[in-house]
């Protein structure tokens, strides 16, 4: 028996010290379980914008318990930054969940092999890897100011308009968030030799190229430009907020392209520190009254050709361009070398 004698104060006691070794790890790991269970985490990525994602979480955390330790992304970066960490944690992953406000960077994800399957009983792709829900429209910001109606721009094509100066226009540099992900969408659209010309075209005549959407927003507002590219969250909250312009969704017209709508995508890291957690904040945000509250709050707009929202003066219906996620991502991977050279700056 491996035990020991305690001598003091005339006493002797005989200790088993392997039984109180035994005992003493029980106790450790009971109190680590205990500790688990009343201070449950999940932790999410998201690139969502901060003022639009922070309530969805704390209300999951005060309705669940669930701790929510959140990184969010920063605006130049939009979502590359954070896929950029997750990739860096591969090996050690620190996020259970990834929620996203594209698809496209989802994808670079999934293909890396550093999602795990979760079906759910949304809009998914085919290894369950992710799912797709809500979504933004990519439009035209014209300030009303500059520009009369008869003269507000109606497709991608007036960026290369000679009645509009080249200065007088903005776009998001399109290596970042939406901005890259609608320019996969035009080489997949269009073919490479089209979209790379839009691409040269709009940079030899002056074009901004300016570090996010909020930027061109931004702009048009205080009428630094006429009109500029950038998505209905930026748009329409300049419009509810009294600002002098207007929200146009592009290449409506019979033959056109379409309007580009990107959903919002939530997936789960493989190799997630707090699974279980992560998977219930999954159920959570696909649950039809997070995207009643998104779409009340100003994130999402469209729903399939279906407007959520009746404010932001929106029609009800968009004509939306056809997109091959697939071959978006394969674009993507494609094009990033010749629009660097492009727009070099």
């Amino acid at each position: 028996m491996n035990s020991g004698i305690l001598r003091g104060m005339g006493f002797v006691i005989r200790v088993d010290i392997t039984r109180l070794l035994r005992v003493g790890i029980l106790f450790v790991a009971a109190w680590n379980l205990a500790a688990c269970k009343e201070n449950p985490t999940v932790v999410i990525y998201t690139s969502v914008d901060r003022h639009f994602a922070e309530p969805i979480l704390q209300a999951f955390e005060d309705e669940t318990g669930i701790k929510v330790e959140a990184l969010y992304d920063v605006e130049a970066a939009k979502t590359t930054g954070l896929v950029n960490k997750l990739i860096a944690e591969a090996d050690r992953p620190r996020a259970d969940v990834f929620w996203n406000g594209e698809f496209l960077q989802t994808q670079l994800l999934a293909q890396r092999g550093l999602l795990t399957a979760y079906a759910t009983n949304g809009q998914q792709d085919q290894q369950h890897l992710w799912t797709a829900f809500g979504g933004r429209a990519r439009v035209l910001i014209v300030n009303t100011t500059t520009l009369p109606q008869d003269q507000w721009p109606d497709s991608l094509a007036d960026f290369l308009e000679d009645r509009w100066p080249g200065d007088q226009m903005a776009i998001a540099h399109p290596l970042f968030g939406t901005s890259a992900t609608h320019a996969a969408a035009l080489y997949a659209a269009w073919g490479d030799a089209h979209a790379a010309n839009f691409y040269r075209s709009a940079q030899a005549r002056g074009v901004r190229i300016v570090d996010g959407n909020s930027v061109v927003r931004d702009l048009a507002v205080k009428g630094e430009i006429m009109f500029g590219l950038t998505d209905t969250d930026d748009a329409c909250s300049a419009l509810e907020n009294g600002e002098e312009v207007a929200v146009v969704f592009p290449d409506q017209s019979d033959g056109a392209i379409g309007t580009l709508v990107i959903p919002n995508t939530v997936a789960m890291i493989a190799g997630a520190p707090h699974p279980e957690n992560g998977k219930q904040f999954v159920d959570y945000l696909l649950g039809e009254n997070i995207a009643l509250e998104l779409a009340e709050a100003g994130w999402f707009h469209v729903n399939g050709t279906d407007v959520l929202t009746a404010s932001c003066n929106l029609p009800d219906q968009v004509t939306v361009m056809q997109v091959d996620t697939a071959a978006l991502y394969e674009a993507l991977a494609r094009i990033k070398l010749e629009l660097r050279d492009i727009l070099v700056r």
